[in-house]
């Protein structure tokens, strides 16, 4: 059982790795436009369109990935000792990565989706923040990723 778990944590970061990168490259431009006159502007008209939080991320790392870290937090306490320390550090990697969405990322889009108090540059202004403090969770969901694949080829040098 524990097995399994680590092997659902595994493909759920790497899931979420790829869509968090994919939605850096692809999506978020379509939100966060630029032009060569006049800098960047925040499109909240596309980025309601696009409703990537309830569309695709709710179902993803909101839930499961959230559910699978904490269940990791205390899985990884009952694994061999080989598979332990590097899946101790893929949860609290991914945890950090959890706090950062619950604590900003999903707070401020929530404020950019519904326009609150905004203006536009303030606007522009905290979805570029948003997006640079994104590689920040980018890479802690990596760190996760790599560690929790560490932990997996552990297993079977473990005995499983």
């Amino acid at each position: 059982m524990i097995e399994i778990l680590l092997w659902l944590f595994v493909i759920n970061l790497g899931i979420a790795f790829g869509a968090g990168l994919y939605e850096s490259r692809i999506t978020v431009p379509q939100w966060l436009n630029f032009s060569q006159d006049s800098g960047y502007h925040w499109n909240v008209e596309a980025a309601r369109r696009a409703d990537v939080g309830l569309r695709f991320w709710v179902y993803v790392t909101t839930v499961p990935l959230t559910l699978l870290t904490l269940a990791s937090l205390i899985a990884a306490w009952w694994a061999p000792d080989q598979v332990r320390g590097w899946w101790l550090i893929a949860a609290a990697a991914a945890l950090a990565d959890r706090v950062m969405t619950f604590t900003y990322f999903i707070p401020t889009m929530i404020k950019l989706l519904r326009g609150e108090a905004f203006g536009q540059s303030e606007a522009t202004a905290k979805a570029q923040q948003w997006v640079r403090l994104g590689f920040v969770r980018h890479a802690a969901t990596l760190v996760a990723w790599l560690a929790a694949l560490m932990a997996l080829s552990m297993t079977g040098k473990a005995g499983g």
